[in-house]
């Protein structure tokens, strides 16, 4: 791919996630994470190798823009969570250049890192600010909650670019 195009599909996503972030207030934008993985997973996809990582940096710094108060932390999760993603998608060998990406490699890579993104965010906000008790339900929550949004997640990015967006000129 081209480095305008890549950038092109970088600035285009990131974008998306800032939006998500600056007009849905916490802790209703974790509940549309869905959205952002989606995103990272077509980046990955798109762009190849580091392509959720650059989506994942690019946005955290608008969306820790946008947050001034919490911008250390949000930039921190969502530059780490690009990079889950890519990481979890380099361990289980997500291909895009087969001529369908495998659906459950892709699923289950958006399951471990958004379980993980949720879990860290969680007990990391629990612990600093304190405005959440630390429980082991809501822990359990939000390990649920992460790995069903990335399983949808995955199921829907395996499902557009299988269908859709492989045989685009992008």
């Amino acid at each position: 791919m081209h480095r305008a195009k890549r950038l092109f599909i970088t600035a285009l996503f990131s974008s998306i996630t800032f939006v998500i972030n600056f007009f849905v207030p916490p802790p209703i934008n974790n509940l549309v994470i869905v959205v952002q993985a989606i995103l990272l997973a077509l980046a990955m996809f798109f762009v190849g190798k580091g392509g959720a990582t650059y989506v994942g940096l690019v946005g955290g710094v608008l969306s820790a823009l946008s947050r001034p108060a919490f911008g250390p932390f949000t930039f921190a999760f969502t530059f780490l969570y690009g990079l889950l993603v890519d990481a979890t998608f380099m361990v289980l060998r997500v291909s895009t250049n087969e001529p369908t990406v495998d659906r459950k490699r892709v699923i289950t890579a958006m399951a471990i890192s958004t379980a993980v993104i949720a879990l860290s965010t969680y007990y990391t906000f629990s612990l600093l600010t304190q405005i959440l008790p630390i429980e082991t339900m809501l822990a359990g929550m939000m390990l649920f909650l992460g790995a069903g949004s990335g399983v949808t997640a995955g199921y829907a990015a395996t499902y557009l670019w299988n269908k859709y967006l492989k045989n685009m000129g992008i």
